[in-house]
Parts: C-alpha cells; structure tokens; sequence
C-alpha cells in the first residue's frame, strides 16, 4: 500500500477536473472551436492518426471552421473521419480545404448536448471519490502499520475531504458553466 501522500491526491483529483475541462470544450456550442474536431481520428497512411496530425483547423469566422489538409491524397479520409464523427458536420470541399458550415443546434440537440455534459461531470465526481478512497485507504494502512496515529489519520481524513468536496464544486461550476453556454441562458 501506498504511503499517504496529500500532495499526489491533490494533483490526481485536479487531474480529473481538468480532463473533465478538455472534454466539456469538444462540445457543441453553435460557435465555431477547434477542439471540437481535435478527437477525430483520420485513416491515413495505413494508420490511425489524430486530425492534428494531417491538416490545420482553424476558425476563421464565428460560426465556420476550416480544415486545411497538407497532403491533398489525405481529403477524402478527413472529409470521412469528419461526416462519420457524429458532430452533425457536413463538410464542403474545395480542393485542399474543407469548410465546416457550423449549423445552428436544435433545442433537442441542446438538452442532449447538456445531458453529455452532466455525464461528463458525473464521471470526473466519480473519478475525483475514487482518488479520495486511495488517501483514506493509505491512511487506514499507515495508521496500522503505526506510522500516524489515529488523531493524526481523522486530522488527514477531515483534510481529504475538503480537498476533495473543493475539486468537486470545480468539477460541478465547469459543468455548470457549459451547460449554461449549451442551452444559451
């Protein structure tokens, strides 16, 4: 069993709110972001590859994105990855460039969309307790093995719960927050 380490869980938990963070930013808002065609992966070369990795996107105007594909033989993957990725794209190409018209979102596609964030939230609460079960675990062993004492294990306990009821409320005000800019309230 690992030694407690409060500076490690802290680290772990912040971890799952930022991951949280990442995931939420993939998510349709009606405004053009490149991060929402960054999870796409592209069949090319005979490989698996990230989109990154063969095209630039960009985001020239508020509701348009553009997907700049360096090797002109590679279009035809992209356009597929792009229209198979469920994002509700329809990409138009032009030649080395494809055009990603972001359409508006219906309110069904909205509530759907906060409902996907609400489960995004709910994993990283779920990932954030399990952290905090390793430092009560660690805790519980180093108090057996005699290396704190039990006045010391509640102290750390009390410790790690505010920690993690901290970066919990972190976890639940980003998914707030995106849910809020989803629904457009």
């Amino acid at each position: 069993m690992a030694k407690y380490d409060k500076v490690d869980l802290e680290r772990r938990m912040k971890g799952a709110v930022e991951s949280l963070k990442h995931d939420l930013v993939g998510l349709r808002t009606g405004r053009a972001n490149t991060a929402l065609l960054e999870p796409i992966m592209v069949d090319v070369y005979g490989a698996h590859m990230p989109i990154t990795q063969v095209a630039t996107i960009s985001a020239p105007e508020p509701r348009m994105l553009t997907v700049q594909v360096w090797d002109k033989s590679s279009i035809g993957p992209v356009e597929k990855a792009i229209r198979s990725a469920g994002l509700g794209l329809n990409p138009i190409n032009d030649g080395n460039t494809l055009r990603l018209p972001i359409p508006d979102l219906t309110e069904e596609r909205r509530k759907e969309l906060a409902k996907l964030a609400s489960k995004y939230a709910e994993n990283a609460r779920i990932a954030i307790r399990n952290v905090r079960r390793d430092g009560m675990d660690a805790l519980k062993a180093d108090e057996n093995k005699k290396e704190i004492s039990e006045d010391e294990r509640k102290r750390a306990e009390t410790d790690l719960q505010k920690l993690t009821d901290e970066i919990i409320k972190q976890a639940d005000e980003a998914a707030a927050s995106k849910e809020k800019e989803i629904l457009g309230k």
